[in-house]
């Protein structure tokens, strides 16, 4: 390597000496004069001649100098890879309190798509967001979790153990969905849950609700007199909003909550009511002074027909009277 770099800088300072000895008039004219080549000097005249491509393999031979690179297949290299790590592993000390790397606890959960929750939904806060996002199952949720959205899906049923341990769920969203059936184990054990909103699905029964529910909406569902028990109402002393409009009921809820202010039960299919449904026949002087909003309408009822049905009202219901 020395031999050859002190041959090149002989000849480079040959050619500076060549080119030095040319007169001014020659390198002004020739542009291309100086530009020499080994022993070609580089002219627009001989290009061709100093530069062959069908030769070029021959000019310049790096193969003595390159690394010998041995063929290996990709299934060699992925055994030699889990054979190494393996060995690794035999060699880390059974101490546990050797430092591990952390997990990524509920990233590392998987939802329907086989991805992390919070990969597929927008975890903000306590927020868990998963509008539209083609889910078929309530994903796992964070512990803190506090308000869950998950609209516009495909989740057709809710599990007992879809909310386990979410101790401070306040509200739950599934709005239009395809929710046929809730386990009856899957609500009741949420001490902080406040408002549950389920219009647009496929309910035909409700389950067992927690007595800190405040706001109920089960609009435009399938929900049916005999899928809500006669006492379902009753300990929820906190209920103040319920929405059971556009469903297939045939009867006015019993054992409704003094909590109650807002009624909705427009659009089903309710014809008659009971003198106790809203007030105590027996006992006048009792007012229910919170629940002044009461729609009937869209019913076959005639409200009319019941008229010692209201006087505990501070308003009569909305509804036809004729």
């Amino acid at each position: 390597m020395k031999l050859l770099a002190l041959l090149s800088l002989l000849i480079l300072m040959l050619q500076e000496a060549r080119a030095a000895s040319l007169s001014k008039e020659e390198r002004e004219g020739d542009p291309y004069a100086i530009l020499h080549l080994g022993d070609y000097v580089l002219s627009l005249d001989n290009y061709d001649e100093v530069i062959d491509p069908s030769n070029y393999d021959e000019l310049i031979d790096y193969g003595d100098q390159l690394p010998q690179v041995k063929g290996t297949s990709l299934a060699s290299l992925t055994r030699t890879h889990f054979t190494q790590s393996a060995e690794a592993a035999r060699t880390l000390p059974s101490n546990p309190t050797v430092a591990r790397p952390p997990t990524l606890g509920l990233l590392a959960a998987p939802a329907n798509h086989g991805l992390p929750t919070c990969l597929i939904c927008v975890c903000l806060g306590s927020s868990v967001y998963c509008d539209d996002a083609d889910l078929e199952n309530i994903p796992p949720l964070p512990q803190t979790t506090a308000y869950l959205y998950a609209r516009f899906n495909r989740i057709s049923h809710i599990r007992a153990g879809d909310f386990k341990g979410l101790t401070k769920l306040k509200r739950i969203d599934l709005s239009g969905n395809s929710i046929s059936s809730i386990d009856d184990k899957a609500l009741r054990l949420l001490p902080a849950l406040r408002d549950l909103i389920l219009p647009e699905n496929k309910l035909v029964a409700l389950p067992t609700l927690p007595t800190s529910i405040e706001v109920l909406d089960v609009r435009m569902n399938r929900l049916q007199s005999s899928g809500i028990q006669p006492e379902a109402f009753r300990a929820l002393e906190k209920l103040q909003f319920l929405y059971l409009a556009d469903n297939l009921l045939d009867a006015i809820p019993q054992s409704l909550p003094l909590s109650l202010r807002s009624l909705h039960l427009q659009n089903n299919m309710i014809e008659t009511m009971q003198r106790d449904t809203f007030c105590d026949a027996e006992e006048h002087r009792h007012t229910r002074r919170q629940l002044e909003d009461i729609r009937l309408d869209g019913n076959p009822i005639n409200l009319s027909l019941f008229p010692s049905a209201y006087f505990c009202l501070p308003r009569l219901p909305t509804g036809r009277f004729v």
